[in-house]
C-alpha cells in the first residue's frame, strides 16, 4: 500500500472516530440539550378542548413528563413513575377552572401546561 493510501485510511478512521464521539456525546446529553416535557395529557381518557364545558365535578387526568423529577397539578406536588407517567383525579369548582401541571427537570428546566375547564352544575 502506498503513503497516500495509509495516509487516506488514517484519516478516515480518525474522522470516524470523531464521528463516533460527537454522536455519543450528542445521545449523552439529550436530556440536557432537550429539558423537561409534558406530552400526551390526557382528561377522563380524551385530548382536551380549552374553554370546554363539563358537567362532572371531578377529571382524571393523565399524562407524561418526560425528564422530570417533580411535577405539580395546580401547586401540589404529584407522583410520577420512573418513565414520567402520571394519574391524577381532582374535583372542580362550580364555574371556571384552571387546571395547572408543572414539571421540573435535574438542571432545574421548567415546562408547564394550563388547561381552562368550565364546570357547569346541573343542580
Amino acid at each position: 500500500m502506498s503513503i497516500l493510501g495509509k495516509n487516506t485510511l488514517k484519516i478516515t478512521l480518525l474522522s470516524i472516530f470523531f464521528l463516533f464521539i460527537v454522536v455519543y456525546v450528542f445521545f449523552r446529553s439529550h436530556d440536557l440539550i432537550f429539558g423537561v416535557k409534558i406530552k400526551k395529557v390526557q382528561i377522563d381518557g380524551t385530548s382536551f378542548q380549552a374553554g370546554e364545558t363539563l358537567e362532572k365535578d371531578t377529571l382524571h387526568i393523565t399524562g407524561n413528563a418526560k425528564n422530570a423529577v417533580n411535577l405539580e397539578l395546580n401547586g401540589r406536588e404529584i407522583s410520577i413513575d420512573q418513565t414520567g407517567n402520571f394519574n391524577e383525579t381532582i374535583a372542580l369548582l362550580t364555574g371556571y377552572n384552571i387546571i395547572n401541571i408543572k414539571a421540573v427537570d435535574k438542571f432545574e428546566y421548567t415546562d408547564e401546561k394550563n388547561y381552562q375547564i368550565i364546570y357547569k352544575n346541573n343542580e
